[in-house]
C-alpha cells in the first residue's frame, strides 16, 4: 500500500514541530523522536518551556520515579485554570474562547476568554457558598455546551476534582459512578435536546439521589442565565494544586466488568495535551478546533485542556453529525471556518453513507488538519475522509492512547508521509514498542502494543482499586512495561496500524485474528455501511465468527447479498477463517464516541446479561437480538 499523504501545505514549513526540530539541531523528525524516547527528562524539561506551561510553585525535579507509579514535577504547584483561561483573559480578553451550537440550528453563541473566566468564577463562587473544600469531588451530567464548560472549569477553579459523566447514561450507570467516587456536588443542565427531542436528565437524577448519600447539593444550570452573562461576577483566583494531586476522574465505558475511574493530575493533563496539540496538531492561537465528542469521553477534556492553553478557540456542538440533515458538520466547518476537525471512524461511515452530495455544497477550505481516534479504520472510509473532506491536503492525525493515558501512545505528525489507516508510529516522547507473546520486541509484524516510558498523564491507578490497575497493565510483562491491550502491526516501511483490542481477539482453530480483519474486508464492498465481527464459542474450532452488517440505504438485505458477502470473505480471510454467519441489522450498538460495543453483541448472542448503559443507541440492542 503506497503512501497517500505527502507533506506539501505551506503552513508545514513554519509549524511548531518543524521549529522544534530546527531548535534542537536535528536533521529530521526521526532524530527528534529518538532523542525524545531516550532522554525522557531532558525532553519534558524542554517541552514545558516550549509550550510555556506556568507553575504557581516551581517543581524540584521533572521525574522522580518510573512505572508503574511515576511521579512528575514533585514539589510543584500548578493551576489548570490559570494556564487555560486566566492568563488569556488578562492578555486577550476579547479573544473568542468558545463557539457553540446547540441541537437546533438557531442555537448559536460564543464566549470570549474574559466571559469564560467570569462564568467559571460564578460556578466556583457557588461551590464555595455551598461549603465545597479543596479536594472535594463534583460531577457533570451535561452535554458539550457553554454552561458545561463554565461548570467544568469552575469546579477546577475552586480546587475540586471534576468527574464528567456521559449524560445519556441510564440510572444504574450514573448511580454507580457517583457512589464509587463519593461525589458531593452534581451539576446538571436543566434543558438539553438531541435530534430535536428534550432529554430529561433531571428525572434520572431524582430517581437515584436517595441512593447516593454523599451528594450534598445538585446544581441545575439554566442556559438562559448563562447567555445573559454573570458579568458582575469578579474573576476569582484559581486554587493551585500540587502537580501530582487528583484533579480529574475519567470513567471507562464499562463494557466489561465494573467501570473503573482513571485518576489524572493537573500537571499530567496539561503537559501531555499541550505536547500533543502543539506538535501533532499544530494548534496556533488563531486555530478553531472542533472534535466531535462528549465531555464524558476522554477527548472532551483533552481538547479543552490542550486547545485553550494556547489561547485558541474550541467549537462545542451539542447535537449529532446528521441532524437535522447529514450536512450538519460540513455546514459548521464552513460557517465557523474550522481549522481542525476530529471525528471517529464510525461517525465518518455514517456521514459517508448519506452520500457525497451533502458534502459537495461546502468548500471546507479552512481545514488544515483532520483527526480521528477510538477504533481501527477501514481503508475505504479513511480514503473518503482524506480525499472528500480534507481535499487530499490535510494530514489525518489518527491517534491512539485512551482514557487511562489521557493522551497518545501512537500518533502521526504533519511532517511525515501517511498511508491509509496508519497511526504513524510511537508518539513524541513515548517508547511504544510491539512485542511478541513471550516479550520480545519486533520491528515489523503483529504483536502486543506496549509502552516502556512513563507519560505525565498516565493514570495514577484506578480509584479505590490499585491492584486492579497493576493487574490490568503490568501483570502480563512486568511492572516496568505498560501492556496496553491492543494489537499493533508495523509494515515493511515502518508504518504502524492497530488491529483491534487483544480482548477482542478471535481464536479459530488455534489461529488468532482480530475483528478488524473481517470488518475491513466487509467494508470493501460498496453495499456495506458498517460492520462488526465477534467471536462465538464453537465445539470444533474453539471459536467461530459472526458478522453483523449494516447496509447502505439503497441496498436490500437479500440472501443474494449475504452470499456475495460470504464469497468476498472467502477470498479475503480464507475458507478456514470465513464467518460462520452473516446477519443484517439496522444499526450496531455504539458508545456516543462511536466505538462499536462488540462485547455487548457477543453477550446477546450467548444469552448473557447485558448492561446497555454505555450504548448511545439502545434500539440497536433489540436489532441484534432479533438478528441473532
Amino acid at each position: 500500500m503506497p503512501a497517500t499523504y505527502t507533506p506539501h501545505a505551506p503552513w508545514i514549513r513554519n509549524c511548531h514541530l518543524q521549529k522544534l526540530i530546527q531548535r534542537k539541531g536535528f536533521k529530521n523528525y526521526e532524530e527528534l523522536l529518538a532523542w525524545s524516547q531516550n532522554n525522557v527528562e531532558d525532553f519534558w524539561n524542554h517541552i514545558l518551556s516550549d509550550i510555556d506551561l506556568k507553575f504557581s510553585k516551581p517543581f524540584d525535579k521533572i521525574l522522580t520515579s518510573s512505572l508503574p507509579w511515576p511521579k512528575w514535577a514533585a514539589g510543584g504547584k500548578i493551576s489548570i485554570v490559570e494556564n487555560c483561561i486566566d492568563r488569556h483573559a488578562r492578555n486577550t480578553p476579547e479573544k473568542i474562547a468558545l463557539l457553540f451550537e446547540g441541537d437546533g440550528l438557531e442555537q448559536a453563541h460564543s464566549w470570549t476568554f474574559e466571559e469564560l473566566a467570569r462564568e467559571s468564577s460564578f460556578i466556583a463562587a457557588e461551590l464555595q457558598r455551598a461549603g465545597a473544600k479543596t479536594g472535594d469531588r463534583a460531577a457533570l451530567l451535561m452535554p458539550m455546551s457553554l454552561e458545561m464548560t463554565a461548570a467544568f472549569f469552575g469546579i477546577l477553579r475552586a480546587g475540586l476534582t471534576v468527574i464528567p459523566i456521559f449524560s445519556g447514561f441510564g440510572a444504574e450507570a450514573i448511580e454507580s459512578r457517583l457512589n464509587d467516587a463519593s461525589v458531593k456536588f452534581l451539576f446538571l443542565q436543566n434543558q438539553t435536546y438531541r435530534r430535536g427531542k428534550e432529554v430529561n436528565v433531571r428525572a434520572v437524577v431524582d430517581e437515584i439521589l436517595p441512593r447516593v448519600p454523599s451528594i450534598q447539593k445538585v446544581f441545575s444550570l439554566k442556559r438562559e442565565d448563562f447567555l445573559k452573562g454573570h458579568l458582575d461576577q469578579r474573576i476569582l483566583p484559581s486554587i493551585p494544586r500540587a502537580s501530582e494531586s487528583e484533579c480529574l476522574l475519567l470513567y471507562t465505558s464499562g463494557t466489561t466488568g465494573k467501570p473503573k475511574a482513571c485518576v489524572h493530575t493537573p500537571f499530567g493533563v496539561l503537559a501531555t495535551t499541550g505536547k500533543e496539540l502543539r506538535y501533532a496538531f499544530d494548534v496556533q492561537s488563531n486555530s478553531r478546533f472542533f472534535w466531535y465528542t462528549d465531555i464524558g469521553w476522554m477527548m472532551g477534556p483533552w481538547e479543552l485542556f490542550g486547545v485553550l492553553q494556547f489561547g485558541a478557540t474550541v467549537m462545542l456542538y451539542e447535537g449529532v453529525p446528521d441532524y437535522p440533515e447529514p450536512d450538519r458538520l460540513w455546514r459548521i466547518i464552513d460557517h465557523y471556518q474550522i481549522t481542525h476537525l476530529g471525528i471517529s471512524p464510525t461517525a465518518v461511515r455514517v456521514l459517508k453513507k448519506a452520500g457525497d452530495e451533502w458534502l459537495q455544497k461546502y468548500k471546507l477550505d479552512s481545514l488544515r488538519v483532520l483527526g480521528s481516534t477510538g477504533e481501527p479504520w477501514d481503508e475505504e472510509s479513511w480514503t473518503w475522509f482524506f480525499e472528500k473532506v480534507g481535499k487530499r491536503n490535510c494530514p489525518v492525525i489518527n491517534i491512539s492512547g485512551g482514557t487511562e493515558v489521557m493522551g497518545c501512545l501512537l500518533m502521526p505528525n504533519p511532517l511525515s508521509e501517511l498511508k491509509p489507516c496508519t497511526l504513524g508510529g510511537p508518539a513524541l516522547g513515548v517508547r511504544s514498542e510491539i512485542w511478541t507473546e513471550d516479550g520480545k520486541k519486533i520491528e515489523r509484524g503483529l504483536g502486543h502494543l506496549v509502552c516502556l516510558s512513563p507519560l505525565p498523564s498516565m493514570t495514577k491507578g484506578f480509584l479505590n482499586a490499585p491492584e486492579r490497575y497493576l493487574h490490568t497493565y503490568f501483570e502480563k510483562f512486568g511492572e516496568d512495561v505498560w501492556y496496553h491491550g491492543d494489537w499493533a502491526f508495523a509494515d515493511d516501511e515502518g508504518f504502524w496500524f492497530l488491529r483491534g483490542r487483544s480482548d477482542d481477539t478471535i481464536k479459530i482453530a488455534g489461529k488468532r485474528i482480530g475483528p478488524n480483519e473481517f470488518e475491513s474486508a466487509l467494508m470493501a464492498d460498496s453495499r456495506v455501511a458498517e460492520s462488526a465481527a465477534v467471536g462465538i464459542p464453537h465445539e470444533l474450532k474453539g471459536e467461530c465468527v459472526y458478522c453483523y452488517v449494516v447496509l447502505k440505504d439503497s441496498q436490500s438485505a437479500s440472501e443474494e447479498t449475504r452470499k456475495a458477502l460470504h464469497s468476498l470473505m472467502l477470498k479475503t480471510v480464507g475458507k478456514a477463517m470465513a464467518p460462520e454467519k452473516i446477519f443484517f441489522v439496522s444499526a450496531l450498538p455504539k458508545t456516543r464516541s462511536g466505538k462499536i460495543l462488540r462485547g455487548i453483541i457477543r453477550k446477546i448472542v450467548l444469552g448473557e446479561g447485558v448492561d446497555t448503559s454505555s450504548a448511545e443507541n439502545e434500539s440497536s440492542i433489540e436489532a441484534i437480538r432479533k438478528a441473532s
